[in-house]
């Protein structure tokens, strides 16, 4: 079985690259006229645009970014009437990668998409929805998802546990199917994100979600510029790995940590250290994003956001500069029936054993002295913001019992943040009778 992958370019979609596999092995290569031409524009950060032939057992790390999971790898197994499994994932790329995240999909899959739709012609030319049309779940929502975004539950186009559906609002603010209406009909591009399941748990994890992002973006930390916002129980999330504008859409390349760090398949547990080191090597400014990085999990730990998983974190590359997405999937977890844990975590690198104190996790950093000076001293000013967080969180809607229930997790986030502080004598007068 075989592939060819597709970039986004220039306002066109370009052949890049070919994946085969056979009996378990795995080979690749960036296509030559690709290789040649384009040099600045890799499939992943982490892998140069060469003429080398890779071959491993396993697909490579950023194919895995493409991989549908949750509801909408559940409809498509049913189409493809195959068994779950590793085994599934190459066959589910091939059938419903024709609209990631990012700017790479998958040809095969665009024709199988296409096949599809051909098979329902009435789906052609239909009226967009409005947004209570997505809240009560209208018969002409689910039909409309069917037959355009290949949908029963949730879609083939992003991963996680909810699900979620791609969504483009046109230029009467009507709501459609992502893959289906044409870039210059677009104005914005959005993801609709349902609770996990049918409890009360589920939907207050996804109503305080709305309010965790508001609480994150009054902290300074990045978020998009337009935060999502709650209808009923549907989050509408606006994208950030497309900007639609004066009638074309640019798709911004947008790769997972995971993928960065070249690791293929799913539930794999690196350490934060080694998370921290990926994101370095491939950002524009290693410092400024680290100080993010631990900002933001800081924030996980006072706010008991446990899913924390390697693909919640991801990287874009916007105007030449590589740095963190702005924040997603951030919300009380800790509520989550599922029992979400909290699976990366800080293990010190040369011995294995979390580390549970910010002091201990920049003394065991790798990163210039000057630099562990800096993330101290900020940390340390940011103590004062974590310190006003039950505040912020009431002021930005967070429930009352959450809000409570987080008081001593923000406790010890403040208490280690101050601990970082050097100590008042660094400010005293100098003596003048000192040379």
């Amino acid at each position: 079985m075989d592939c060819t992958l597709q970039i986004f370019l220039d306002d066109r979609w370009v052949d890049c690259a070919q994946i085969e596999l056979n009996d378990g092995l795995c080979q690749w290569n960036h296509l030559v006229m690709y290789a040649v031409e384009h040099t600045d524009a890799p499939l992943s950060l982490a892998e140069p645009v060469d003429m080398d032939i890779r071959a491993a057992r396993t697909m490579p790390a950023f194919l895995y970014d493409l991989v549908p999971q949750g509801a909408g790898r559940r409809f498509l197994l049913g189409e493809l009437k195959l068994p779950d499994g590793p085994g599934a994932d190459f066959p589910l790329i091939c059938a419903g990668a024709f609209n990631p995240v990012g700017r790479i999909r998958v040809a095969e899959a665009v024709d199988y998409f296409e096949t599809h739709v051909a098979r329902h012609p009435a789906a052609r030319g239909l009226p967009g929805l409005t947004i209570d049309d997505v809240v009560v779940r209208s018969a002409e929502f689910k039909e409309r998802m069917f037959l355009h975004g290949m949908l029963g539950t949730g879609t083939t186009g992003v991963q996680g546990a909810a699900p979620k559906y791609l969504l483009t609002r046109d230029r009467a603010g009507l709501l459609h199917g992502d893959a289906v209406l044409p870039d210059a009909d677009a104005t914005q591009h959005l993801i609709a994100k349902l609770p996990r399941g049918n409890s009360p748990a589920d939907d207050k994890v996804l109503r305080n979600e709305a309010a965790y992002m508001r609480v994150a973006a009054a902290l300074g930390i990045r978020t998009h510029p337009e935060l999502p916002t709650l209808h009923g129980d549907v989050l509408l999330i606006p994208r950030f790995d497309r900007i639609a504008r004066d009638g074309k859409v640019v798709r911004i390349h947008q790769e997972s940590v995971a993928s960065i760090l070249g690791l293929s398949g799913f539930d794999l547990r690196p350490s934060l250290f080694e998370v921290v080191a990926g994101i370095r090597r491939v950002v524009t400014d290693p410092a400024a994003e680290t100080l993010e990085f631990i900002r933001r999990d800081v924030l996980n730990l006072a706010m008991c956001n446990t899913d924390n998983h390697a693909r919640n974190t991801a990287v874009q590359r916007v105007e030449g500069k590589v740095q963190l997405t702005p924040l997603f999937d951030f919300a009380p977890m800790y509520l989550d029936p599922q029992l979400v844990p909290r699976v990366l975590r800080w293990y010190r690198p040369d011995t294995r054993v979390e580390l549970t104190d910010w002091g201990d996790v920049l003394a065991a950093l790798a990163v210039p002295d000057h630099e562990r000076r800096m993330l101290a001293q900020e940390l340390s000013r940011f103590a004062v913001q974590i310190e006003r967080l039950p505040d912020i969180m009431e002021a930005q809607g967070v429930d009352h019992d959450v809000i409570g229930f987080l008081a001593q997790h923000v406790a010890t986030q403040v208490r280690q943040l101050k601990a970082l502080q050097p100590p008042e004598a660094h400010h005293a007068p100098s003596d003048p009778t000192l040379p």
